[in-house]
């Protein structure tokens, strides 16, 4: 583990030494790039978001909440009721 941040901190150190070596206009350059494409992102998100909120439904659904333990439960239990009454239908059958 040590080995993995000592290779990160080397590489970050790296990559900071290469960015301060570059000239100031090159430096100005590059973070506008960075910031043109954020801003698009960034509006894109917003217009997607915009888009899905008016999209939506107005109304509202409002259902109980099942407790899926319950259901679980239940269904096992008609499951044990329906092979009990199969099996004993079939011991009545062969009288």
């Amino acid at each position: 583990m040590k080995n993995l941040r000592v290779k990160i901190q080397t590489w970050f150190d790296k990559k900071d030494r290469l960015w301060r070596e570059l000239p100031m206009d090159k430096q100005h350059e590059y973070t506008l790039y960075f910031f043109a494409a954020y801003l698009v992102l960034t509006i894109g998100v917003v217009v997607k978001v915009c888009y899905d909120v008016g999209k939506s439904n107005l109304g509202i659904t409002i259902n109980h909440i099942e407790n899926p333990i319950v259901r679980k439960k239940e269904s096992a239990i008609s499951l044990q009721d329906s092979l009990l009454k199969i099996i004993k239908n079939k011991k009545h059958e062969r009288r």
